[in-house]
């Protein structure tokens, strides 16, 4: 009976707790999660024109495409030109820090680029690049 007391001691010593490691490794989980900074995309491949000039810029986290017909597309939705700006304080209130990049197409009018830039300065985002590739 003693022999069978000290065999089952032995079993429960020989246990390992694994709850303190599940709790770090989701807690390591959340905070890559919440440290992660997602890329979004404007929803439409655009023809960028070139430039000699351009600059790989980070943190651009609100993009804008216009395309060869003057569609407007945000986070993969077309929007209409009157909504811009409303989309713009949306996306920038989720992220203060970010930066609007228009991304247009080569063919693209000058009157809907310069109407996204409105409405991003009239959102209150000043930070507004032009999207170019490299020649």
């Amino acid at each position: 009976m003693k022999q069978h007391f000290q065999n089952l001691v032995d079993e429960e010593e020989a246990n390992i707790d694994m709850t303190p490691m599940l709790d770090v490794v989701f807690i390591m989980l959340i905070f890559f999660i919440v440290t992660a900074s997602f890329v979004k995309e404007a929803g439409i491949d655009v023809n960028r024109p070139e430039a000699a000039t351009a600059v790989k810029k980070d943190r651009a986290n609100i993009l804008i495409a216009i395309s060869d017909k003057g569609e407007i597309w945000i986070n993969k939705r077309q929007i209409d030109v009157r909504a811009v700006q409303a989309n713009i304080e949306r996306l920038h209130a989720e992220n203060p820090q970010g930066t609007v990049v228009i991304q247009a197409d080569k063919k693209a009018t000058t009157e809907t680029l310069i109407k996204v830039m409105d409405a991003s300065r009239a959102a209150g985002v000043y930070d507004v690049s032009i999207a170019a590739q490299e020649p």
